[in-house]
């Protein structure tokens, strides 16, 4: 799980129900008709500008802002160093069977093994990383599609709202509670769209971009394998891909 996604979240929302109870309780910011309006209408006008296997397979990339990724880069290039120094010593042959992190590694070896040369390698490889790309923007457009949709239900309700308290102008006395009953289909669309969705997205869109630069990362150092490079300079080209302080710790190794 990541601590950092969790602890955001509940810090976030934790301090605004912190201003709504100091500020004379939670009762005065719950509306059952604002509630609906806006979580249940931006829920279906959603599901309106998805498809529905995007719109359902959506909730399930939501889950994975909580769970950082496990493919460690470093790890990465020991391991394709170790293939390497197995390649050059035995073979193509000798990279059969041997354990690596992923599916995706596992593919391109798979792919040496089998006798692919670096060009149609490089090309499967490179489907590969567009196909996932894709796959994530795909989901990613669900989620964006809250951000923006949120805040125009959150509107349309105040609007409704507005309607009605002017339908009742003769009772001066009703005017600021239905102002406020108004004002807050507003508050739960901004809620919704700057507090919880969008920084989800922003972690997904920071996720995918890990995720491409380590297959790329397992592309370049199959490609150099097949072309028989030798392990140090594997590693180099690999190492270019992480921090500077991560470079620093494996030069040193």
């Amino acid at each position: 799980m990541d601590i950092a996604s969790i602890v955001g979240l509940i810090g976030g929302v934790g301090m605004i129900l912190g201003a709504m109870i100091s500020g004379g309780g939670l009762g005065p910011f719950f509306d059952i008709p604002s509630v609906l309006i806006v979580f249940g209408g931006t829920f279906f006008l959603v599901m309106y500008s998805t498809p529905m296997p995007i719109f359902l397979g959506s909730f399930g990339a939501m889950a994975k802002a909580f769970m950082p990724p496990i493919k460690k880069q470093d790890e990465l290039i020991e391991r394709m160093v170790e293939l390497s120094g197995i390649a050059r010593k035995d073979g193509m042959m000798a990279l059969e069977g041997q354990e690596v992190p992923d599916k995706f590694f596992q593919k391109g070896l798979q792919m040496l093994v089998d006798g692919a040369d670096e060009s149609k390698l490089v090309t499967q490889l490179n489907k590969e990383i567009k196909s996932m790309l894709k796959r994530h923007e795909s989901n990613q457009t669900a989620i964006k599609a809250w951000i923006d949709l949120a805040p125009a239900m959150g509107m349309v309700g105040t609007l409704i709202g507005l309607v009605l308290m002017l339908g009742n102008m003769a009772d001066p006395k009703a005017i600021g509670p239905a102002m406020a009953v108004a004002l807050l289909t507003t508050m739960y669309g901004a809620i919704i769209a700057n507090v919880l969705f969008m920084p989800l997205l922003t972690k997904l869109e920071g996720y995918t971009q890990y995720e491409a630069v380590y297959r790329e990362m397992v592309v370049t150092g199959l490609r150099n394998i097949a072309r028989g490079e030798s392990p140090r300079n594997i590693q180099d080209q690999m190492v270019a891909n992480l921090a500077p302080k991560i470079q620093e710790k494996m030069e040193v190794a």
